[in-house]
């Protein structure tokens, strides 16, 4: 998967009652990213924005694993 779908508000709306929902976008959002990540290295390997960019894509995937791997639980920060 790596087109970018928009989360709508019926999205966050089901997602803040619904784990496994919740899990399921987060997993994807995830994939995206990581998919951009990979497009963004190999185009911009020499550029310092770039390199910028690419940190804070790391540092973004990381807190989405780390979303994922929680406990199911009420839904925090959303």
């Amino acid at each position: 998967m790596s087109t970018f779908s928009p989360i709508t508000d019926a999205d966050l709306a089901q997602a803040r009652r619904d784990p496994a929902y919740r899990r399921k976008l987060l997993e994807q959002s995830l994939e995206v990213l990581l998919a951009g990540l990979k497009k963004a290295r190999v185009a911009s390997s020499s550029s310092r924005d770039g390199a910028k960019l690419i940190r804070e894509g790391v540092t973004l995937a990381v807190r989405l694993a780390e979303m994922i791997q929680a406990p199911a639980g009420p839904a925090r920060g959303c």
